[in-house]
């Protein structure tokens, strides 16, 4: 993909800026597209000393192109998980993209970050999902997915833009990190593509295998229950995978698989009346013929 086909539909945005050379570049294709209107949004996650440095930097382009520009700074300390930085950033964003009314947000996730995502979600054991996680969806759009990182930083040293490097960003403690820098550049141009083919493979059976899912879970009696002895005669993987979309149906989407293992054995063996916490307020409650979903 060229960085010259990189657009989005006509629209109110909220645009995530870091600073990095990602999210500048997008900046700079996307704010004199026509009818798309910007709303830089700067997230600051308090967990470097001089993270300051990178919100005036933003601000500064913000200024520089015309746009509005918004930030917070939490303080999430030095200690901070990547999976915290991200639900963090996320809750963020989508709290601007409501106040705004904006129709979607959009994140400069590169083809490199598909590679270093997946690799990363198959250690974790985070199931066929993982594998094509990082996708377009109706709140999040993701217009630079097909572009590998080595094309962005070119098109940012021609059209000479400045950009600021998160020094984090060479910390091989981070799991990313040691993906980035270890594991992705030894990959031949064979081995990419091939990985690419694969990660975009499974994406079209993902989406089949959900929206089969899905059919199935809308005959079911009431939204937020679930026939327990039709439940329980599905092979265990299956049921796995009819609860997880039965939960992301009814938005309840941070769960790990040992989460789902535990709620998928509770809902087959438990006695009625029994339940189980999901996370939060929400539960899993079993009763003789049926499954239901509860909030606290």
């Amino acid at each position: 993909m060229n960085l010259a086909d990189v657009t989005v539909q006509p629209g109110r945005y909220i645009l995530a800026v870091s600073g990095g050379v990602d999210s500048m570049v997008l900046l700079n294709l996307l704010h004199e597209q026509p009818g798309v209107q910007l709303t830089i949004a700067h997230f600051d996650h308090g967990i470097r000393q001089d993270s300051s440095d990178d919100r005036r930097f933003v601000a500064s382009a913000a200024q520089f192109y015309g746009l509005p520009f918004v930030y917070h700074r939490a303080e999430l300390g030095p200690e901070a998980s990547e999976d915290q930085a991200r639900r963090a950033r996320y809750q963020f964003l989508h709290k601007v993209r409501q106040a705004a009314s904006a129709d979607a947000i959009i994140t400069a996730h590169h083809q490199d970050d598909v590679l270093e995502t997946a690799i990363l979600n198959m250690l974790r054991g985070t199931g066929r999902r993982g594998l094509s996680s990082l996708l377009n969806t109706s709140s999040i759009i993701r217009p630079m997915l097909a572009v590998p990182k080595i094309d962005i930083v070119r098109h940012a040293n021609n059209h000479d833009l400045l950009w600021h490097e998160d020094s984090t960003n060479q910390d091989v403690r981070y799991a990313r990190n040691h993906v980035r820098h270890n594991v992705v550049p030894r990959l031949s141009s064979l081995e990419r593509a091939r990985f690419i083919d694969i990660v975009n493979n499974n994406q079209r059976i993902n989406f089949q295998l959900d929206q089969e899912l899905i059919h199935h879970l809308h005959y079911q009696d009431q939204a937020h229950t679930i026939n327990r002895r039709w439940f329980s005669s599905l092979p265990h993987n299956v049921a796995r995978e009819v609860l997880a979309m039965w939960l992301r149906e009814h938005g309840i989407r941070d769960f790990d698989s040992r989460t789902l293992e535990r709620l998928t054995v509770h809902a087959k063996t438990q006695a009625a009346g029994k339940r189980a916490n999901i996370r939060g307020q929400y539960w899993l409650k079993v009763h003789g013929d049926h499954l239901a979903l509860l909030t606290a």
